[in-house]
């Protein structure tokens, strides 16, 4: 089997799309007869980002080491965190070709969380990729926001997928809960846009909020009355909560695609949303969910939205697909 060398700054149990992403990639890459390796935090001495847990800062020392026992075919870097630079700095110096991907906008979310200035953010991000064989991200509209902030090299639209032995209508049955059902699925962080999915005004609605993060104590504070919070969720039963919604509310202004709008259209629930990348591209209007710069107009016009062609209009995103894209653009060691 031809070797892939995963390179990421992400424990393989966390719940987001870049871990999601390469899981099932993992999982389809076999049927072509490519393994996936990864080397992540689990292998060095990390410590959680001061406020924000959820990202891990890693002393990846003996990395090199590693890629060279590892003896891969490919290598991709997934992240820009302390493990890629330091795989980005290693295979530059060793003459070792490699791809990346950008998943996630940084330059935004360090500004929202820690105000670090977005010209310093997108100035490292245009260096870490420039000597990337393909870069690859999420959208044509991502490809074209990155050019607008300097990209250069050879930048790929790459798509996404859903497990449909998961993610099906199938699961939607009868519910008590006061009508409409409004969901929200994502990690509970504050460059997400939560607090507009809480502070939508629907008298009789149910507002049900999935995950976890480190925003969530301070959500619950706030809002406690107005919105259900649920934990984290995966597999059938996150699969349940977006079948029995009426409406799958995305309230991110900044994501880059937003694997779990794919995921509520394939359970047959329409997506509100904003007119912004990531749901620009994947929202068809009038057929699957509906964008405006008012959610609960968005969400208003859902409701009346064919369920079968919802789910219907998902069945092109398919992690066989993603994995097509994906190994396409794979550059020898």
């Amino acid at each position: 089997m031809k070797k892939i060398l995963l390179i990421s700054d992400n424990l393989p149990d966390q719940i987001n799309g870049v871990v999601t992403t390469f899981k099932n990639l993992t999982r389809v890459a076999q049927h072509d007869g490519y393994q996936i390796i990864s080397i992540d935090p689990r292998y060095f001495s990390h410590c959680d980002c001061p406020g924000y847990p959820e990202i891990k800062l890693s002393w990846p020392q003996g990395l090199g080491q590693m890629i060279t026992q590892a003896n891969p075919d490919h290598i991709h870097i997934a992240t820009e965190g302390p493990i890629g630079l330091a795989a980005r700095i290693w295979c530059d110096l060793n003459y070792y070709d490699y791809n990346t991907s950008y998943h996630t906008k940084f330059p935004e979310f360090l500004h929202k969380i820690y105000r670090v200035p977005m010209f310093l953010t997108y100035a490292y991000l245009r260096w870490f990729h420039k000597h990337s064989g393909r870069v690859l991200t999420t959208t044509n509209t991502m490809v074209n926001e990155l050019r607008s902030h300097g990209f250069c090299g050879h930048l790929v639209p790459w798509s996404r997928g859903v497990d449909r032995s998961i993610f099906h209508p199938g699961l939607r049955g009868e519910t008590i809960a006061g009508r409409p059902i409004l969901v929200c699925v994502s990690r509970i962080s504050r460059e997400k846009g939560l607090d507009d999915f809480c502070q939508l005004d629907w008298p009789g609605s149910t507002k049900l909020l999935v995950g976890n993060g480190p925003y969530l104590a301070e959500l619950e504070e706030k809002y406690s009355d107005q919105v259900i919070f649920v934990g984290s969720k995966t597999g059938t039963k996150l699969a349940g909560y977006y079948a029995n919604a009426d409406v799958f509310v995305f309230p991110s202004r900044n994501d880059t695609f937003g694997v779990v709008n794919i995921e509520s259209m394939a359970c047959g629930t329409p997506v509100a949303a904003y007119p912004v990348p990531g749901p620009i591209d994947i929202i068809e209007p009038g057929i699957n969910g509906a964008m405006d710069h008012d959610l609960k107009l968005a969400a208003q016009a859902c409701l009346s939205l064919s369920r079968e062609s919802v789910s219907a209009s998902s069945e092109k995103w398919t992690w066989e697909r993603c994995w097509k894209i994906f190994q396409q653009n794979l550059v020898p060691v």
